[in-house]
């Protein structure tokens, strides 16, 4: 009974938690359960907070039975990536350097999910500060892709598409700064949304790319998606770049037709570099779709090739800003051998921060210098303004721009580790769509040779998640088989 509930789906159990045929406190029980016993092998959660989800639980249980409402989430189990700070339990971004540390406040969204009935059950790792597409990052523990424990989940919110996965959650939550939620959500075969720029609060989202990173949840099911963003988004004034912007209810785009809608199939995203299996099953999939009436078309989207660049720059440059604040001098680790200032910022950050994050860091610093700024930085946001101009003119043309999630399924534990750059071109298809603020989801869309998910990315105008969600619940109804579990679920 226990492992029924824990492998249902948010909309299912809030049907079941209101029906009387389970309660919240038996979902948490099963939840924590299920986590003791499995997450040994993945090794999603870096901690997990047993009493204080119990005793949200039993809260849910006194509402529910006095005939109040406590939220759309109610006595869900959710996960949390470790750069969301919360009071409850520690938050470290996986690092060395924020080990232990206990935040004064707690995130907007989490806040959120609280308000909206969450239970959460604890931190889940991820690469250190969201640098990596693998959760090799990490500087606490190796997560493992519960469809083979061989395998990297991806990154860096790989904890958080593992626990989706392998069933250690529900719901998770997780950033996304050029594909940490999609990416990681195409090798789980789990559904991963980024949205909109500015549609969910980052107040509390430790930065490491300000004008990239976004929340976002990895979920089950399309529908479960849906139910998420409706929770989390909204203007916060906490966050300036929140937008001001009236949040419909997702669960309406549902189950409506496809007619209208136009998918668009960028040339520059079908290249010969794309294998046939990823290939076929995008293909695939976009059939599925022209069968529900969407009409399909090719689109240009000509500066993509320069899209990994023009992140990297960026990305690190904002990154090298952004940690400039972990020093030792007012929070987190500091080095206990340093004689003076300058010993001890040299020796706090070189001991903790681990050698992908000082890289990024050395990347940024370097591309903000006298004499570089114009021929680096300042160049790529003149690209960044053609990619969003690209979006837009595809938009003319499309309502939804349909690509693969990830050029390849996931791949070996240390198959690529060594070099950075081809680490790196794990995001290739990804990365544009947050330099140009654009919402974007994957989706599983079956299995490739190797028993390994794959993923479709759709990619929607600013704003119009209602859009994604229509299309994508129309493919995933539609698609004519069922993903089926992780093995290790």
């Amino acid at each position: 009974m226990s492992q029924e509930i824990i492998q249902k789906t948010a909309h299912e159990l809030h049907d079941d938690l209101r029906s009387g045929a389970t309660t919240a406190t038996a979902l948490a029980e099963a939840q924590l359960a299920h986590i003791d016993g499995h997450d040994d092998k993945v090794k999603a959660y870096l901690e997990t907070w047993n009493d204080e989800a119990l005793a949200q639980a039993a809260a849910i249980d006194d509402a529910l039975s006095k005939g109040n409402d406590p939220g759309l989430l109610a006595g869900i189990p959710i996960g949390l990536k470790d750069n969301l700070v919360t009071t409850t339990g520690t938050t470290g971004c996986s690092s060395q350097i924020l080990k232990g540390f206990e935040s004064p406040y707690t995130a907007t969204a989490v806040q959120k999910l609280y308000d909206a009935g969450g239970v959460m059950m604890g931190k889940l790792n991820m690469d250190e500060f969201a640098m990596g597409s693998s959760t090799e990052n990490s500087s606490m523990q190796k997560t493992a892709n519960p469809w083979n424990l061989n395998c990297v989940p991806g990154g860096s919110s790989g904890g958080s598409a593992a626990s989706v996965a392998a069933n250690e959650a529900v719901i998770s939550i997780g950033s996304d700064t050029g594909g940490s939620i999609r990416q990681p959500a195409a090798f789980c075969g789990c559904v991963g949304l980024k949205p909109t720029y500015g549609r969910v609060s980052r107040y509390g989202l430790i930065a490491f790319a300000s004008s990239l990173d976004q929340i976002g949840p990895l979920t089950k099911d399309v529908e479960d998606s849906a139910w998420a963003l409706n929770v989390l988004s909204g203007k916060d004034p906490h966050d300036a770049t929140s937008a001001d912007l009236p949040v419909p209810d997702y669960r309406e785009a549902l189950g409506k037709d496809i007619n209208d809608i136009t998918i668009g199939l960028p040339k520059e995203y079908f290249t010969d570099s794309l294998g046939d299996d990823m290939r076929q099953k995008i293909e695939t999939a976009v059939d599925v779709l022209k069968a529900q009436g969407a009409k399909v078309v090719e689109v240009e989207l000509p500066h993509t090739n320069h899209g990994i660049a023009v992140y990297y720059i960026l990305a690190t440059a904002e990154a090298s800003a952004n940690l400039a604040r972990f020093d030792g001098v007012r929070y987190g680790f500091r080095h206990p051998d340093a004689k003076d200032v300058k010993e001890m910022y040299t020796m706090t950050k070189s001991e903790g921060f681990g050698p992908e994050v000082q890289r990024r860091i050395m990347l940024g610093t370097y591309v903000l210098s006298s004499g570089y700024y114009d021929a680096y930085y300042k160049k790529a946001q003149k690209v960044r303004a053609l990619i969003r101009r690209d979006f837009d003119q595809a938009f003319e043309k499309c309502d939804i721009i349909a690509t693969p999630t990830t050029p390849a399924s996931a791949f070996e534990f240390g198959a690529k580790s060594q070099d950075p750059l081809e680490m790196y071109l794990n995001d290739i298809y990804t990365t544009t769509a947050n330099l140009a603020g654009v919402p974007a989801i994957s989706l599983p869309c079956g299995l490739t040779e190797q028993q390994l998910p794959a993923g479709l990315q759709l990619i929607g105008k600013p704003f119009a998640e209602a859009d994604l969600f229509r299309v994508s619940h129309a493919y995933e109804q539609n698609r004519g088989f069922d993903m089926g579990h992780a093995p290790i679920a």
